[in-house]
């Protein structure tokens, strides 16, 4: 992983514009993916009961899982600069994820695109180019931490 010193301001700064509302946001994402994409919904068995945007966007379970995956982006993006370190937050989240919870691998890569979509409506297409690569990374090591654990 190598990001050049640019690189990393440049996605730093696209990132904190979206991260300054990481629970309205990280909501916003997660119902968009529920909707577009319903059989993600089914990883988690206690937002089966919710069948509509508003509904989703009014649960606690739904914000707090919003904001806890962008709390890990956040960890990640602070990271971005330091391989070691970035990689002692995402390895063990994909083994969590494969392991423990069977999460599907193309989920990591929807929830990102949907990320970058809500950057470029939000802040346009730079905003989103600064966090491309941030993305394939986070998703490139995902994959390399599932294949690690025989997925």
């Amino acid at each position: 992983m190598s990001f050049s010193e640019a690189e990393v301001q440049s996605a730093c700064g696209a990132w904190e514009k979206i991260y300054v509302d990481a629970e309205y946001k990280g909501t916003a994402v997660l119902v968009r993916m529920f909707a577009e994409h319903p059989d993600t919904k089914s990883y988690f068995t206690h937002f089966t009961g919710m069948d509509t945007a508003e509904e989703m966007k009014q649960s606690d379970q739904v914000r707090g899982h919003g904001k806890k995956v962008f709390t890990a982006i956040n960890d990640m993006v602070q990271h971005l600069d330091n391989t070691e370190a970035f990689l002692e937050i995402v390895n063990p989240l994909g083994k969590k994820h494969v392991t423990q919870l069977k999460i599907d691998l193309k989920n990591f890569k929807i929830i990102c695109d949907i990320i970058l979509q809500l950057m470029e409506e939000k802040f346009g297409g730079d905003c989103k180019a600064s966090f491309e690569k941030v993305t394939n990374e986070i998703c490139t090591h995902l994959n390399n931490a599932y294949k690690e654990a025989g997925w």
